[in-house]
């Protein structure tokens, strides 16, 4: 018995010397092979023809995955529409279900070079909350677009990487576009903070406003009121597991610090309800405290309470009176005070008139109607003088 030995070629076929008359050699059979007993026995283990069609048409299918993959992995996608921050696949990951979502936990192994591929740091592995801003914005923005395993290759320029001011870990000069390699190693969710132990809340905690206190040193106050909000939700957030008085002590100062940089920030953004609300929040907790009173003077001074504000600044230096920060302040503000109370007066006097104009026109009109009265009585006399002379001659005639 005879079989057809078909052979599927998905790649480019390969060079052979072929006899143009094709048709000669299927006539004379030198495309058939002859099956000895022993080989037709084996017969049953090879595929119906139609299975190995079917198997041609998976492969071929397959092969169109792959070229759709490889495009995609050669393509640069812009991440904001500017491109200034750019992203490239070179490994394509596990699925788009399995991208991170803000909140959540992610490990990467993360290489960061200048664009003329000279590499400044290389992490095997860097954990950070997504959103968070724990890491420069490219991360934050370009990892909740990758998938678990996926290496991507990300453009982005100075504004959102170090900035006009660099870095010093890593060596980083002001302005400098950056390419960053990285791959996503694992997504998990973020810890439910009432099942965290205290400890692990004041090291979160701490962490967060330590990164605030990175972005208010650059002058990024927008971002440092983001950490610093975040470090004070983990303070305050309520706990389903033991806490000792010193524990409690310990998230309470951090939390009193997170308010006062807070209010420090949205001083700096000139969110002066807000940060009066932050100072106001420490003096519940810490009645005496120096920064939040000074903060909460400024604050008031800013929104024009001259007098409050005053009040609050010679509250402030009988605690600390060596204090020349809060002594320069309250003399700026004493004198800005007297300076806007002149300029009120200099109004109304413009308002109401010069006074001695005003003085002296009422005394002219005093003078004026003293003299209408003389001429009124006056002339009043003489009319009765005549009327009496007229009767007198009138009663002799």
């Amino acid at each position: 018995m005879a079989a057809v030995k078909e052979e599927i070629q998905l790649g480019p076929p390969e060079s052979k010397s072929e006899p143009c008359d094709k048709a000669t050699l299927l006539d004379n059979g030198e495309d058939f092979e002859m099956l000895s007993e022993d080989d037709e026995n084996d017969l049953s283990d090879l595929p119906p023809l139609e299975n190995a069609e079917r198997e041609k048409i998976t492969k071929t299918e397959q092969r169109k995955e792959t070229v759709q993959v490889q495009e995609t992995v050669d393509e640069w996608m812009e991440v904001l529409g500017t491109k200034l921050l750019m992203k490239k696949i070179l490994v394509v990951g596990q699925g788009e279900d399995t991208r991170p979502k803000r909140g959540q936990l992610v490990t990467i192994r993360l290489k960061t070079m200048l664009e003329n591929g000279t590499v400044l740091d290389d992490r095997e592995s860097l954990s950070f909350t997504l959103g968070d801003g724990d890491v420069m914005q490219a991360l934050d923005l370009t990892v909740q677009l990758m998938e678990v395993n996926e290496t991507a290759l990300i453009f982005t320029d100075a504004k959102y990487a170090y900035g006009c001011q660099g870095s010093t870990d890593p060596c980083v000069s002001p302005n400098t576009s950056l390419n960053l390699e990285v791959q996503l190693l694992q997504v998990v969710d973020a810890p439910d903070l009432e099942d965290m132990t205290p400890q692990e809340k004041i090291e979160l905690a701490d962490k967060k406003r330590e990164r605030g206190n990175f972005y208010y040193q650059r002058g990024d106050y927008v971002f440092a009121v983001n950490s610093y909000t975040i470090a004070q939700k983990v303070t305050g957030s309520s706990s389903r597991v033991d806490i000792t008085p010193e524990e409690e002590a310990e998230l309470l100062d951090i939390k009193v610090k997170c308010l006062n940089n807070l209010a420090a920030s949205q001083l700096k953004l000139e969110h002066y309800e807000m940060a009066l609300k932050s100072c106001n929040q420490v003096l519940e907790h810490q009645p005496d405290n120096i920064k939040a009173l000074f903060r909460k003077g400024k604050v008031l001074a800013l929104k024009g309470e001259y007098s409050e504000a005053i009040s609050m600044l010679r509250r402030t230096l009988k605690l600390e009176p060596s204090n020349k920060t809060i002594h320069a302040e309250l003399s700026k503000l004493v004198k800005k005070h007297s300076e806007q109370k002149d300029k009120e007066q200099a109004m109304y006097k413009k308002m109401l008139g010069n006074p001695s104009s005003v003085a002296s026109l009422k005394c002219t009109n005093k003078q004026s109607w003293n003299v209408n009265w003389k001429w009124l009585f006056g002339a009043t006399a003489v009319a009765i003088g005549g009327v009496a002379l007229s009767v007198v001659i009138a009663a002799r005639n």
